[in-house]
C-alpha cells in the first residue's frame, strides 16, 4: 500500500485536518484538471471544427448527466460517513440507501437515454451512432466511480480518491495522443478516451476494499433503515441533484444554446477557464464537506466559520491572479491551445476568471450549507441563478454568443454567491443567537 494510504488508514475521525486533507487532493486532482486541459487541447489539434465541436458536446452531456445523477450519492456517503465517525461510530456505515438511490438513478437515465436515442445521436451528434453509446457506456461506468469517490472523500481517504480521478484523467488524455502520433484515427477513437477514463480510474478500488473490514461490511449490509432514514437520504440527494444541474447549467447552458457546433466548440473552449479550477475546486470541495460536518459536532461555529473564511479568502486571491494573467496572455494562449477563426477578447476571458472566482467562493457556502442539513435552501438559490443564465442566453440582448456567455456566467456566479452568502449569514446569526 502506498505511503499515503498508509497515512490515511492510520487517521481516525478529526486526525486528518481540512487542510492535511485537501493538500493530499489537490496533488491528484492538479494533475487531473492540467489532462483534463490537455486533452481538449489536443483533441482540438488532431480534429476539425466539427468533430472537435460533438466531442466537446459529449463531454458536456456527460458532465451534466453524471453530475446531476451521481454527486449527489458522492455527497451523501460522504457527509454521512464523516457525521458518524465524528460521533465515534468508525464501523457499520450504512451503504444500503445510498447504492440503491445511485442505482435507481443510473435506471432512470438508461430509460429516457433510449427512449431518446433518436434525438440524442441526430440533434446532438448529428448522426453519429458510436457518440451515442460512448455516452451511454461512460454514464455506467461513471456510477461504481462516484459511489467509490463518496466512500473515500467520508473515510477522508484522499490519497485513493486523487489516484481514483488522475488515473482517469491520464488514461482519457492518452487518447487523443493516440490520435495525435498515427496510432488511432478520428472523433471515435477520441472520443473512446472517455469511456475508458473511469474504467482505468476503478483500478483503485482493490486498496479501498482491503482497508474496508469485512465484519463492517456484514454490519453495514444488515443494518436496518427505517422509513425516515431514507427519506431524509432521498431529500438530501434530490436536492443536491437540484444542485448538480443548476451549477452545470451555468457551465454548459451556453454550450447546448448555441446551434453551431463549430461555435460551440469556441464557447466550450473559453469556459474551461472556469471548468479547469472547478475541477482542481473538487479537492477543496471534497475535504471540505466531511471537514464541515465534523466540525459542527466537535468544535461548533467558530472553527466552521474559520474554515469557510480561509478557504474564500485562498479563492479571491486565485480568481484575481487569473485574470490579471488573463488581461496580460489570455488570447495568446487560448489561440495557441484552441486555434480558431474567432477572436477572444482578453476582456471577455478575464470577466470568465472574476465569474470563476464567485463560483468557487459558491460552492464552498454550498458546502456549508449542506453540512448544516440546508440542502434544500442550498438547491434554490442554485436553481435561480441557473434559470437567470439560461433566460439571459436565450434573450438576444448582447449579440456575439461568446461575449454573452461571459458576461452571463459572470452575473450568473455573483448573483448564486449573493444568495447563498445571505442564507450561510442567516444561519450563523441563528447560531450566534442560541448560544
Amino acid at each position: 500500500m502506498p505511503a499515503s494510504a498508509e497515512g490515511d488508514a492510520g487517521a481516525t475521525g478529526g486526525e486528518r485536518s481540512y487542510g492535511s486533507g485537501a493538500r493530499l487532493l489537490s496533488i491528484g486532482i492538479a494533475a487531473t484538471g492540467l489532462f483534463t486541459f490537455a486533452y481538449f487541447s489536443v483533441a482540438s489539434h488532431v480534429l476539425d471544427d466539427d468533430a472537435y465541436g460533438r466531442v466537446s458536446l459529449l463531454w458536456s452531456v456527460l458532465f451534466v448527466t453524471m453530475s446531476v445523477i451521481y454527486r449527489p450519492v458522492e455527497q451523501l456517503l460522504s457527509r454521512t460517513i464523516a457525521d458518524r465517525r465524528a460521533r465515534g461510530m468508525e464501523g457499520g456505515h450504512p451503504l444500503r440507501v445510498p447504492a440503491t438511490i445511485q442505482a435507481s438513478f443510473a435506471a432512470a437515465f438508461l430509460v429516457v437515454a433510449f427512449a431518446l436515442h433518436g434525438p440524442i445521436k441526430d440533434g446532438l451528434f448529428d448522426g453519429e451512432s458510436a457518440l451515442y453509446w460512448i455516452l451511454i457506456a461512460a454514464t455506467m461506468a461513471y456510477a461504481a466511480s462516484y459511489f467509490a469517490r463518496g466512500y473515500l472523500a467520508g473515510h477522508q481517504w484522499f490519497g485513493l480518491y486523487g489516484a481514483l480521478v488522475l488515473f482517469e484523467s491520464l488514461s482519457r488524455f492518452c487518447f487523443p495522443v493516440a490520435v495525435a502520433v498515427g496510432i488511432a484515427s478520428g472523433e471515435t477513437a477520441v472520443a473512446l478516451g472517455i469511456v475508458a477514463a473511469p474504467l482505468a480510474s476503478l483500478m483503485v478500488i482493490p486498496w479501498a476494499l482491503r482497508r474496508h473490514e469485512a465484519a463492517e461490511a456484514s454490519v453495514a449490509d444488515a443494518a436496518p433503515r427505517s422509513r425516515g432514514a431514507m427519506r431524509e437520504s432521498a431529500g438530501f440527494a434530490g436536492s443536491v441533484a437540484a444542485i448538480q444541474l443548476a451549477e452545470q447549467t451555468l457551465l454548459n447552458a451556453a454550450v447546448l444554446l448555441v446551434a453551431d457546433s463549430t461555435k460551440a466548440g469556441v464557447v466550450f473552449s473559453a469556459l474551461l477557464i472556469a471548468r479547469a479550477p472547478l475541477q482542481l475546486f473538487q479537492a477543496v470541495q471534497t475535504s471540505l464537506l466531511p471537514h464541515l460536518a465534523g466540525l459542527e459536532v466537535t468544535e461548533g461555529h467558530e472553527a466552521f466559520a474559520r474554515a469557510i473564511r480561509t478557504t474564500i479568502l485562498a479563492i479571491a486571491g486565485f480568481a484575481g491572479a487569473v485574470a490579471i494573467g488573463l488581461l496580460a496572455i489570455g488570447p495568446f494562449v487560448m489561440d495557441v491551445l484552441f486555434p480558431s477563426d474567432t477572436n477572444y477578447g482578453r476582456v471577455g476571458l478575464a470577466v470568465i476568471a472574476l465569474g470563476m472566482g464567485l463560483h468557487l467562493a459558491a460552492g464552498t457556502l454550498n458546502q456549508a450549507a449542506l453540512a448544516r442539513g440546508r440542502a434544500h435552501h442550498a438547491a434554490a438559490c442554485w436553481v435561480a441563478a441557473a434559470v437567470a443564465f439560461v433566460v439571459w442566453m436565450v434573450l438576444p440582448v448582447v449579440g456575439d454568443e461568446l461575449v454573452r456567455a461571459e458576461v452571463g456566467y459572470a452575473g450568473a456566479a455573483g448573483l448564486l454567491c449573493g444568495l447563498l452568502y445571505v442564507l450561510y449569514r442567516r444561519r450563523a446569526t441563528v447560531a450566534v443567537a442560541s448560544s
